[in-house]
This record gives C-alpha cells, sequence and structure tokens, in this order.
C-alpha cells in the first residue's frame, strides 16, 4: 500500500500526554454542570421493555431496575471534551505557542468526523429513548442499520476512492489486495464495530474501561507508526472517556448512551483501517467481538431451535450477571481479558 498519510508532523510524547491530560481535566469539570442539566431535564436512561426478539427481559429488570431514570447521553460529554481539546490545540497552533495542532486533514478530520456523524444519530436515539411513548422506545432496528450503513459508505467510498486504500494488512503475510471489495469490509468493519460496542455498554464502567484500553492501544500502534497526531488524537480519546469512566463506575452518576458507544465504536473501526490493522481490531476490542458474537448467537438460537437459549442472557455480560457474579466483577474481570487481549493485539501489530 502506498504511503497515503504522506504529511506527518511531529509533536512530542509530552504533548501528546499534556493533550491527554487536558482532555481528562476538562471532562471533570463538566461532568457537574453537565450531569446537572441532564437531571433538571429529565434526560435519563428509560428500562428495557423487551429484548431484541420481543420477549420479556426478566434478566435486565431484576439486576438494573434501580438504576431507572440515572442521567444518560453522557457521549456528548466525551466527545465533546474532545472536540474542545482538539479546537484548544487549534488554538495553541494559531497563536504560534505550538508548532502543529491536533486538526490535521491527514489524520484527525476523518475519526473525528466519524466520531461526530454517529454521535449526533446515537444521540437522535437516545433522545427518542427518554421520550417516546408506548413499547417501542428509541429508532426502530431498520432506519437505525440504515444510517449506520449510509454514514458507512460515504466513509468507505473516501478511503478506496480519494486516498487510494484497496488492500487489507495481513500480520506475519503482508497486504492483500482486495480491490473494490474494500468498500463492503469498511462497511462491515464500521457497522460492527459501532454495534460491537453499543452492546458492550450494559454495565456501570464496562464499555468506558474497554475504550479506554482500545484507544490506548491504537495510539501507540499509531505513534510507532509514525502518526504522531492520530496518537494525539487517541490519547485524547483515553483523557475524555478516564474522565467520564471517574464518575461511571459502580454506581454510575450517568451513561454514555448510544451518542457515546456509537460515535466511540465507529472512531475506533475508523483508526484502525487508517493505520491498516483492521485484523488487529478483533484482539484490541476482543470483549466487543465476544459480547457482538453472544447477540447473534442467542438469536440465532431462539429462532431456529424453538426459543432455546444458549446464554441466560444476552449480550454475555448479562449472562455473568444472571449467574450472580455482580456487576462490578463482571466489569473488571472483562477488563481484564480486555487489557491482555489488547497487549497481545499491539504485541501482533508491532512484529507482524
Amino acid at each position: 500500500m502506498p504511503d497515503l498519510l504522506p504529511f506527518r508532523p511531529e509533536i512530542s510524547l509530552l504533548a501528546i500526554l499534556l493533550y491527554a491530560f487536558f482532555a481528562f481535566v476538562l471532562g471533570l469539570l463538566l461532568t457537574p454542570p453537565f450531569v446537572s442539566f441532564l437531571r433538571r431535564n429529565r434526560v435519563g436512561k428509560q428500562l428495557r421493555v423487551e429484548t431484541m426478539d420481543g420477549g420479556e427481559p426478566t434478566v435486565f429488570r431484576t439486576y438494573h431496575q434501580h438504576k431507572f431514570g440515572t442521567p444518560t447521553m453522557g457521549g456528548v460529554l466525551i466527545w465533546g471534551s474532545i472536540l474542545c481539546t482538539v479546537v484548544f490545540s487549534r488554538l495553541l497552533s494559531y497563536t504560534g505557542i505550538v508548532e502543529n495542532s491536533l486538526l490535521q486533514r491527514g489524520q484527525v478530520y476523518l475519526p473525528m468526523i466519524t466520531m461526530l456523524a454517529l454521535g449526533f444519530l446515537g444521540g437522535l436515539d437516545d433522545y427518542l429513548n427518554i421520550t417516546g411513548v408506548g413499547k417501542k422506545r428509541g429508532l426502530d432496528a431498520l432506519p437505525k442499520i440504515a444510517a449506520l450503513v449510509l454514514i458507512s459508505t460515504i466513509g468507505a467510498l473516501w478511503f478506496y476512492g480519494k486516498l487510494g486504500y484497496n488492500s487489507i494488512y495481513i500480520p506475519f503475510y503482508g497486504d492483500a489486495m482486495i480491490g473494490a471489495w474494500y468498500i463492503p469490509v469498511f462497511i462491515f468493519i464500521l457497522v460492527g464495530t459501532a454495534n460491537a460496542v453499543n452492546f458492550t455498554d450494559g454495565l456501570d464502567g464496562l464499555a468506558g474501561g474497554l475504550l479506554v484500553i482500545a484507544f490506548g492501544a491504537f495510539g501507540m500502534l499509531a505513534y510507532l507508526e509514525g502518526l504522531a497526531v492520530l496518537a494525539a488524537f487517541c490519547a485524547v480519546c483515553v483523557g475524555a472517556i478516564a474522565a467520564f469512566l471517574w464518575h461511571n463506575v459502580p454506581p454510575a452518576l450517568f451513561f454514555m448512551g448510544d451518542t457515546g458507544s456509537l460515535a466511540l465504536g465507529g472512531a475506533l473501526a475508523v483508526i484502525a483501517m487508517m493505520i491498516d490493522q483492521v485484523l488487529v481490531l478483533p484482539f484490541i476490542g476482543f470483549v466487543f467481538v465476544i459480547e457482538m458474537l453472544s447477540v447473534i448467537i442467542q438469536l440465532t438460537s431462539k429462532k431456529f431451535r424453538g426459543g432455546k437459549k444458549v446464554f441466560r442472557a444476552a449480550p454475555i455480560h448479562h449472562h455473568f450477571e444472571a449467574l450472580n457474579w455482580g456487576e462490578s466483577k463482571v466489569t473488571m474481570r472483562m477488563w481484564i481479558v480486555g487489557a491482555f487481549s489488547a497487549v497481545l493485539g499491539v504485541i501482533i501489530g508491532v512484529f507482524g
């Protein structure tokens, strides 16, 4: 594959860490007024009224009844902090305090635009979920997936037609030329990753902690590939998510909602495609993959086996809840699995 990102401005490791710290502090400072705003406007979590196949969510209600009304849409705070940090870096660059800002077309525009687009889609879903009436809350599955596919298709066409991406790097083998097949592969990866993170966002701190690990891992890979600005953007994501996580660990003060999970999952997928490490993504995001597979397996089993279930509940974190592990234990054990698999993914990305 040709050098598709030729402009690679230098940003020191210290500056990267300072930008991450700025995003973290900014997120912490904005949390109290943001949560107060959510509470004043009753932007609270609604309990699930049915499962994805129309059944009764007994496990979910048993373990999550007390979370009714908890403020949601915290994703706005996450990607808002990220956006503010990027803009702040541009102001520093404009005034001559730093040489290069994070607002670089070659490395930051694509994941940031994807994050904002999916953030607005998720925000619409959250808003309809909060204000909707009747059993059906939020966007129906078909228009939600259609919007995801549309956004992904635009991204795929940009990568393939404008940037010239037409191959997938296979670790320990090399580039596999796939030509126009790159477009459906891109769509599958982005839609799949966004939904996988969305499914994982079901326990206090679970998705947030795993996203810190994932963005940290991809930040290291980007830095080692000489993409310092993209690495800084990943670090800023880590800082902003960590600020959210500070108040999202059990018991959660507020939730990220679809506006956070879809946005961050989509950005993660785009970063993996940008640095040509899409086959490392399943390792770095191993828990996300397992969560997604558990939903697919459960729905398939119930459809073709007369309603029989493989898991007590899906996604799989609810299965472990039903085994009485306890929410914090499930979350921390999945963090451990996610951390180990991410280290493996970084090793494969570096040496593969």
